[in-house]
């Protein structure tokens, strides 16, 4: 392929020269172009360079050696992003004028730079016509749309590529994707990883690694259901309700740790020196024993090995109203243990901000999940198990 010598050392030879002509204060104001330009130069392509992302053209103006202006309806983080993409990726050819947006300077944040700001959006599509740009990238909130059925409405007589670029990123994303349902587009702006391929290797890995882990300890378990059976009255096993995938109820199984079996409207989390554990239930939780039973609970489906920490259904009626995106964790199977409790995380949480931080690496491991997490997250709790005095 033929190298693209030529390129834009400055954009200010593409704004009318009477960029200021308009009235301040008008909707089709074009701020004065007072400052130096961004000053982009195209050069060899390499590798990285042809790296692209998905808000990008569908095609590549560049393949015919040329180099296609640009303009950005909106001023945002995001747009400004879409620039560096611009600059940083010469193979598009695409060469960025500057933004319209109705926001005077002195609205804009610092890091607006002043020399790309050409007017007001209803100024755009006159631009467009009179000054040949081919690509315009409307980047508004959907809050906008009046003002984007208007410049649309006003471009409906040139010849220039319109992109949309959502402003997903706003959202509180997790695993977010992009699809259509027979023809009509879809953004998932929040959905579970675990679909198609990624819940059958989720599911197999559990039960894989769950008969790998009941088969030797079970001669423990039986140890420890002797242990719990003998050192104080009641059942062996703890059943209490917690919320399951996509906030069902489900029961989880523990060791039984305390004289008392609660289970109700109010549930009190546990304490240090709390005087419902018993002294066998503190060595159990202490160590994560109290846990083992879960192993069944993943065979039957209620959990994973890893995964958001289940709570009592007391508490999440309690924190999903204190604290935003609490529910989402519910969109995985609760786990044995998580990326939250292998951060610090675990044993009481007796604040806001502490469930708040856990919530926090919860979300992050739906954004992030893959099975190596899972198995480093699994690795790591034996470290913490050994050491972390948080757990009582």
């Amino acid at each position: 392929m033929k190298l693209l010598k030529t390129g834009l050392s400055s954009v200010n030879s593409l704004v009318p020269a009477n960029a200021d002509q308009f009235r301040i204060g008008n909707e089709n104001t074009a701020w004065p172009l007072n400052y130096p330009s961004d000053g982009m130069a195209f050069g060899k392509k390499t590798f990285r360079q042809k790296k692209t992302t998905r808000f990008l053209p569908p095609r590549w103006s560049s393949a015919k050696n040329k180099i296609t202006k640009a303009v950005i309806v909106g001023l945002s983080d995001l747009s400004r992003k879409l620039t560096q993409q611009f600059k940083h990726n010469p193979l598009l050819g695409v060469g960025f004028i500057g933004f319209f947006d109705d926001r005077w300077p002195g609205r804009l944040s610092e890091n607006t730079q002043p020399e790309n700001l050409l007017g007001g959006i209803a100024a755009a599509a006159e631009f467009v016509k009179t000054h040949n740009i081919q690509h315009i990238y409307i980047a508004l909130p959907m809050s906008a749309q009046p003002r984007i059925l208007a410049l649309l409405d006003g471009l409906h007589d040139t010849t220039a590529s319109v992109y949309f670029v959502p402003d997903i990123l706003s959202f509180n994303l997790i695993q977010a994707s992009f699809s259509s349902i027979n023809g009509i587009p879809i953004i998932a702006v929040c959905e579970t990883p675990f679909i198609g391929i990624n819940d059958t290797i989720k599911r197999i890995s559990d039960v894989l690694l769950s008969l790998l882990i009941l088969l030797p300890i079970t001669p423990l378990m039986l140890l420890i259901a002797a242990g719990v059976k003998l050192s104080s009255p009641g059942p062996v096993l703890f059943k209490q309700r917690r919320y399951g995938l996509n906030g069902q109820e489900i029961i989880v199984y523990k060791f039984r740790s305390m004289s008392v079996m609660e289970d109700g409207e109010c549930v009190n989390q546990a304490t240090r020196s709390d005087p419902r554990i018993t002294r066998f239930g503190g060595f159990l939780r202490r160590t994560s024993l109290d846990e083992l039973p879960q192993f069944i609970n993943v065979l039957q489906g209620r959990m994973s090995i890893v995964g958001p920490r289940p709570h009592a259904i007391s508490h999440n009626e309690m924190y999903r109203s204190l604290i935003k995106g609490y529910m989402i964790r519910h969109k995985v199977k609760p786990g044995i243990t998580g990326w939250a409790q292998v951060n610090g995380f675990r044993g009481e949480t007796d604040t806001v901000d502490k469930m708040q931080r856990r919530i926090d690496y919860d979300l992050d491991y739906l954004r992030n999940w893959s099975l190596w997490l899972d198995l480093s997250i699994i690795f790591k709790t034996i470290a913490v198990v050994v050491e972390d005095q948080n757990a009582y």
